[in-house]
């Protein structure tokens, strides 16, 4: 007893804790003093251990369960308690030991704060040796013992936790084991990726956590702790192990997501598994992540990979993709990342050839600069603007320059090369002389590399400026010279005349020089072409003297030449290049489908019927466009013949071409090519996947800078890639939109919505939207109508919507009402089925999650904890002060602006029996969650429209568990299919029309009967879709067969003698004019009543017996109930009331005559006309609220 309140006094010394009474305890500042005493405590506590032995272990596994359940849930004291829980623990001999963990799993698998501690707890445990096993322990207890255990399932057991708060202390601590130096810990993580099987223990955290009375007798303040066992235990293997961290790589929160990358990369660092492309694709997908700490620690995680494995050619290019692109990081911070780690890993260990030595570090800097100059060449754009950076950085010294120059020629030339290109041009300090022995030597050489070659011409353009005017001459020269006799390469054309007008600048010292020098050096190069093109097109034999390859080598050479001379460039060339790109097929332009668009006078039509070869003539597009940007009379008279051939031409890389050359005249002639951007929309549709992106790129690209407006229909074409059947497509849509447009333009979204609606679904008839031109074709690529395509519909729809600000999205509902739904109930826009997906979209959108305010999505969460900063309290209790404010707002703006429509909507749509009936019930079941109680306070005043809606939710709500059941019942039916004489004996019955408006309808299903499912509760339905309905029916016994063939008959009899006093017929009541006045009469229990089902399609009618019996009479409590009578109800077969029970069945064929009416009333009816009102649909014009 003495040490039960000893240990009870020193456990808020040992948690830092204030001490006293209370449940919460505030903490002590962790300083010197409180430190001190809890060291103290514990070595006090420990002695005492040490004299006392069996008798104090009791009352420490007391304290120890104590400390677990009291620590402070801050990371500080969870780290000072974990160190004095093991401390301590260390004292309890193994059984002791063994039982106390078996209590610690059970505590892990409780609330967060206890998850999070007893993560502190094993991770302290595996700082400590492991404990020798022995015969004492039972199988059970021996587990408990090992490091394998805490490693496996209370560390890694945890990081699929369902907070997230617990999962990424998890993986934090999992990573954290495996730089442990324990072998035991290492062991044991090798062994649960390496082996088929391992002992992973991932369960939910559903134990309770109970407080019981020990065996032993104790204080009702300091009782021990027991926890329900729980086994539950999953088998994992390496395999699932990274599949899981895959998953949490992708977490939806920031600190999961950045402690999963640490555990990623201690596995694959410690070589515990192989590094497969799957999981280093991870790696690289997080440095673009969007939260920048994650980022900075997926530029840390694989660069420490990469230096792990630096021989690993896969580690080297998922390294190269995930760091270089980040250089182009909009965060400052990130962007330095980058930059630390390519001059870490590229540039710090470039040493000079003579000098270098086995270290891995030099041989892994060549080897990334050589996949960057081979495989890896799309990434040199990014690389360019680390080394801008770099050179302002004034990185480049001599001796750095020096270095690379001792490896041009040796096995890293093409890689050294590469480098010399980007640093050159800031620093001036080169070589020159082994600069022109370099190039006259690869000039003359036929197996040289083209990127080696591109790469020291660009070099020497860098140093023209430097270099002596006699050598620069030489080198013009010896380069025109190079081109002329076309040894040139066709990738080294453009780099080469790049060097001749940098070179023929350097020469002149005025620029009117030179431009005379160019004109004179690149005029000889497009008199060439000319000379050479003409032989192949004019001369009659040239077709059969075509090289192809030399054929597009002089394209493309006067292309680049011809925009440095303009003044060189004749007409003659012009006709040239438009001969060959006349179109194969002399019927491809008249058959095109939207020629009302191009004029008919186009240049190129007089050389129709040339055949070159559709690579000539995919260069022979670029060379024109090259010329165009030279000269606006030509793109004038091409601009329309371009934009046909997007339409008529069959092969991917002309399409490709041209959509580049348009776009590019875009920018330099914008006002005359603006017209044509609907044609270059189109390619946004293109067969090739290829072409759809790269149209993507040059749109968007177009778009950012404000050379296209958002205008027609181009933002809806843009949108439609959200649902491109290439997936890589569809994201990079979303990228584009998102991270790019969007950020120029924050209204973006919200200004096009509305007409995203009425646009993909192809309607028309609003005077505002989607009133824009556009070509039957393009309707035709572009359309989404029709519900195959709801699906592709609602996802463009929630895409935009999730990027709305919250101020937007509560203007859009009110916008949606007054724009869309309001127009329906003005009669502004005709109520039919061409309407029908149309409202559709609209009650879907406004139905979906997407359209809420964040304030009010949002849940609070679970896994809230209070930490050291004490903001993060005071930020929660302002989200809820302005969750409630926001709330009033939408609330009061949802009653008085939206309710009004809906209800007056939902009245007319009745009326039209439009299927979009569903969607609107669906939308307000929706609303009345959310605005139960202000719902009752704006009907407070129209308590009869209340209990009308209310009503009609009940009624749908029933609607729909029914159509559930019915699904159910169908597949049971079609499973056991009864007798067809059975179906057609079961047939006869008194069946009402299924086309009764669904407020009528509601009131007349008997239970029993099964409704029709879907939409045919809100739609007139087809002869086959009732025959369907007989299916489902009972089968009719023996006797009721009898009684019916025998009712049959005496109506037989009957409908001979029929005097002329019978009602209106049939096709009288299926008038339309008589849609007001005509009553049905149908007999309904009072039960059945109550119960307000729908009879519409019974298999019955009221006096068919449900079993055997022996007297036909009818039921008990039968009342007459006026129904509204819907056009094209008269096909039903209606029940006669006469005085004669016996005659109470009519067949279809026969007319009904008018009931003779009943003088007794039912008390049922009496009552249910005071209380229940009359039905909103039976109202001549809706009833407008009183406010």
């Amino acid at each position: 007893q003495t040490l039960r309140c000893v240990f009870h006094r020193l456990l808020s010394v040992i948690l830092m804790v204030e001490s006293g009474r209370g449940s919460r305890k505030e903490v002590l500042p962790i300083t010197s003093a409180v430190t001190s005493a809890r060291n103290q405590a514990i070595t006090f506590i420990s002695s005492l251990v040490d004299d006392l032995k069996e008798v104090v272990f009791p009352v420490l596994r007391i304290l120890l369960q104590h400390i677990c359940i009291k620590v402070p849930d801050k990371a500080d004291y969870r780290t000072h308690a974990a160190q004095a829980l093991v401390t301590l623990l260390n004292k309890l001999p193994r059984v002791e030991f063994a039982e106390f963990i078996s209590w610690l799993y059970k505590y892990s698998l409780n609330k967060i704060s206890y998850r999070v501690f007893a993560l502190d707890v094993a991770l302290a445990l595996l700082e400590v040796p492991e404990r020798n096993l022995d015969s004492s322990l039972s199988l059970d207890q021996q587990k408990f013992l090992k490091h394998q255990f805490l490693v496996q399932v209370m560390v890694f057991g945890r990081c699929s936790d369902k907070a997230p708060v617990v999962r990424s202390k998890a993986l934090s601590s999992f990573a954290h084991c495996l730089e442990m130096k324990a072998a035991a810990t290492l062991e044991s993580i090798q062994d649960s990726l390496q082996s088929c099987e391992c002992c992973g223990y991932i369960t939910e955290s559903r134990d309770i956590l109970t407080v019981s009375n020990h065996p032993l007798k104790t204080l009702p303040t300091f009782r021990t702790m027991e926890l329900a066992d729980s086994s539950n235990s999953a088998v994992l293997d390496g395999k699932e192990i990274m599949a899981m961290l895959r998953v949490r790589a992708g977490d939806e929160k920031t600190s999961v997501r950045k402690s999963a990358l640490q555990v990623f990369v201690n596995i694959l660092k410690h070589k515990a598994t192989l590094c497969s492309a799957e999981d280093l694709s991870v790696l690289q997908e997080r440095c673009r992540d969007p939260a920048v700490s994650v980022r900075k620690q997926a530029l840390q995680s694989i660069t420490e990979l990469l230096l792990s494995q630096p021989s690993n050619v896969l580690v080297q290019k998922a390294w190269l993709n995930g760091v270089v692109p980040v250089v182009m990081d909009a965060e400052s911070s990130v962007q330095e990342k980058a930059l630390d780690c390519l001059d870490q890993l590229l540039l710090q260990h470039i040493k000079s050839y003579k000098s270098r030595s086995a270290d891995g570090k030099q041989e892994l800097a060549w080897d990334l600069l050589t996949l960057l100059s081979s495989e890896n060449q799309e990434l040199n754009r990014y690389l360019n603007k680390a080394f801008h950076l770099w050179s302002k950085q004034n990185k480049f010294t001599s001796t750095f320059i020096n270095n690379v120059m001792s490896h041009v020629e040796t096995e890293h030339a093409v890689a050294a090369w590469m480098l010399l290109a980007k640093v050159a041009g800031s620093s001036p300090k080169l070589d020159y002389s082994k600069i022109l022995e370099s190039w006259h030597s690869v000039s003359r050489q036929q197996n040289t590399s083209t990127g080696t070659i591109g790469h020291i011409l660009c070099v020497i353009g860098h140093v023209a400026k430097h270099l002596p005017k006699s050598s620069c001459e030489r080198l013009i020269d010896h380069i025109k010279c190079w081109l002329k006799e076309s040894q040139c390469p066709l990738e080294v054309i453009s780099p080469a005349v790049e060097t001749l007008q940098k070179l023929c600048r350097a020469c002149a010292n005025v620029p009117e020089e030179a431009q005379e020098l160019l004109n004179e050096v690149c005029g000889g190069l497009v008199s060439t072409c000319e000379s050479y093109i003409s032989n192949i097109v004019l001369k009659e034999d040239g077709a059969e003297q075509l090289q192809e390859d030399l054929l597009v080598r002089h394209l493309f050479l006067l292309g680049e030449a011809a925009q440095l001379c303009p003044a060189k460039v004749g007409k003659h060339i012009f006709l040239l290049v438009q001969s060959i790109l006349a179109s194969v097929n002399k019927d491809q332009v008249s058959g095109s489908t939207d020629s009302e668009e191009i004029p008919g006078s186009q240049p190129l039509s007089q050389f129709r019927g040339s055949a070159m070869p559709p690579v000539v003539r995919a260069h022979a597009f670029i060379t024109l466009g090259k010329l165009c940007l030279q000269h606006e009379d030509l793109a004038k008279k091409c601009i329309a013949a371009l934009a046909r051939e997007l339409e008529v031409s069959q092969d991917v890389a002309v399409r490709n071409n041209v959509v580049i050359v348009m776009c590019d005249l875009c920018i330099r002639y914008t006002s005359m090519v603006d017209r044509y951007i609907p044609n270059i929309s189109l390619c946004l549709k293109d067969p090739s996947a290829f072409i759809r992106k790269q149209t993507l790129i040059l749109l968007t690209n177009l778009l950012q800078e404000e050379f296209v407006k958002w205008k027609d229909c181009l933002f809806f074409c843009f949108v439609s890639v959200l649902v491109d059947p290439n997936p890589d497509i569809a994201r990079f849509g979303e990228f584009c939109l998102v991270h790019l447009l969007l950020k120029r333009n924050p209204v973006m979204f919200s200004q096009h919505f509305i007409e995203c609606i009425f646009h993909f679904n192809s309607y028309e008839k609003h005077e505002k939207y989607n009133r824009f031109r556009q070509s039957a074709r393009a309707k035709n690529l572009f359309t989404l109508k029709g519900k195959d395509n709801k699906e592709k519909r609602m996802r463009i729809y929630t895409f935009l919507l999730e990027h709305f600000t919250d101020e937007q999205r509560f203007s859009i509902t009110t916008k949606i009402s007054h724009s869309i739904l309001a127009c329906f109930v003005d009669e502004v826009l005709p109520m039919d089925m061409e309407a029908n997906e149309l409202l559709s979209d609209t009650f879907a959108v406004l139905s979906c999650k997407e359209i809420k305010l964040s304030t009010m999505r949002s849940k609070p969460e679970e896994d809230m904890q209070p930490d050291e900063d004490e903001m993060v309290m005071a930020n929660a209790v302002m989200q809820v002060a302005q969750k409630k404010l926001i709330s009033q707002v939408q609330k009061k703006n949802f009653i008085e602006n939206i309710i009004p429509i809906i209800t007056s909507l939902k009245s007319l749509m009745e009326q039209k029996r439009i299927p979009a009936l569903k969607d609107l019930m669906n939308y307000l079941r929706e609303m009345m969650q959310d605005y139960r109680n202000e719902i009752k306070d704006f009907f407070a005043v129209d308590k009869q429209l209340a209990a009308e809606l209310e009503y009609d939710m009940k009624k749908y709500e029933e609607q729909l568990a029914r159509e559930k059941e019915s699904d159910h019942e169908q597949v049971l039916a079609a499973q056991t299919e009864p007798s067809p004489s059975l179906e057609r004996a079961a047939s006869p019955g008194g069946l009402t029309n299924n086309a009764q408006s669904p407020a009528s309808r509601r009131q007349s299903l008997p239970p029993g009967s099964v409704p029709s499912s879907g939409p045919s509760e809100l739609a007139t339905p087809c002869a086959d879709a009732l025959k369907q309905q007989f299916l489902g029916r009972r089968a009719a016994s023996l006797s009721t067969l009898a009684i019916l063939n025998c009712a049959r008959k005496a109506v037989e009899d009957r409908s001979k003698q029929r005097s002329k006093s019978v009602g209106r017929s049939l096709s009288h009541a299926a008038a339309p004019s008589s849609t007001e006045g005509s009553k049905q009469v149908s007999f309904q229990s009072l039960n059945q009543q109550s119960a307000g089902e729908n009879v519409a399609m019974a298999g019955r009618a009221i006096s068919t017996p449900e079993q055997t019996i022996n007297d036909l009479t009818f039921g008990a409590g039968v009342s007459y109930i006026s129904l509204t009578h819907t056009p094209g109800s008269a096909s039903g077969k209606l029940v006669e009331g006469l005085k004669n029970p016996k005659m109470v069945i009519l067949l279809p064929s026969s007319s009904p005559s008018r009931p003779q009416e009943w003088k007794v009333e039912s008390p049922a009816r009496r009552k249910s006309s005071q209380q229940v009102p009359l039905r909103r649909s039976q109202r001549k014009t809706p009833r407008k609220p009183d406010n």
